[in-house]
């Protein structure tokens, strides 16, 4: 049975995600839509149709990424155990930045900004800032709710991804590891979550 209009356009648009996530990731920002188009098996104009431009398909590309990361903190029940929850978004950071191709497209990323600034920034602002900010929601709901007593949500977001990435992050970028089991991981996560709970407890 053929494919309606509607599903046609959804699978266009996956297609052109995963490829730009892989043309990225083994270019850069300096990936052409050419390339891109290419892999997903559709012209340029396509891309076009749907996402406007290349910038706005970074931007859409990497909302998908936060929104995974995120997600646990969305899930029934996640802010009644802002420990749990913070331990699960821990892991998930965790997990993405030992992921091969996460580390690849970390790392090229990186090695691209001088060139393409302008990608550079929207890469930051769809990616690690809306990442923070999503969790900023988060402490600042289960400060309302006085399940914990954060001053600064903003300020204690970033210090609690510095604290779950830490020198982890710079090995990515730098291209040697990190070697964490996943075993690691989740004693890591766990561990941050605590102490951060333990410092904001009301």
């Amino acid at each position: 049975m053929p494919r309606i209009a509607g599903q046609i356009d959804l699978v266009k648009t996956e297609a052109i995600l995963n490829a730009a996530a892989a043309a990225l990731a083994e270019r850069g920002l300096a990936a052409p839509l050419e390339d891109i188009a290419r892999r997903a098996g559709v012209s340029k104009q396509t891309i076009y149709n749907h996402f406007g431009s290349k910038t706005e398909l970074l931007r859409v590309l990497l909302a998908r990424r936060v929104d995974a990361i995120t997600a646990v903190l969305d899930m029934p029940g996640a802010e009644a155990r802002p420990e749990e929850a913070l331990a699960s978004f821990a892991q998930v950071l965790l997990e993405g930045m030992v992921n091969p191709a996460t580390a690849s497209f970390l790392r090229v990323i990186a090695l691209g900004a001088v060139e393409a600034p302008d990608l550079a920034l929207t890469f930051y602002q769809a990616g690690p800032r809306s990442s923070r900010a999503r969790l900023a929601q988060f402490l600042e709901q289960e400060t309302k709710a006085g399940r914990l007593q954060v001053p600064d949500p903003a300020l204690a977001a970033e210090q609690f991804m510095g604290m779950v990435g830490g020198a982890n992050q710079l090995a990515v970028i730098l291209g040697l590891g990190p070697q964490l089991a996943q075993s690691d991981i989740r004693r890591v996560a766990g561990e941050a979550a605590r102490r951060f709970v333990r410092a904001y407890a009301p």
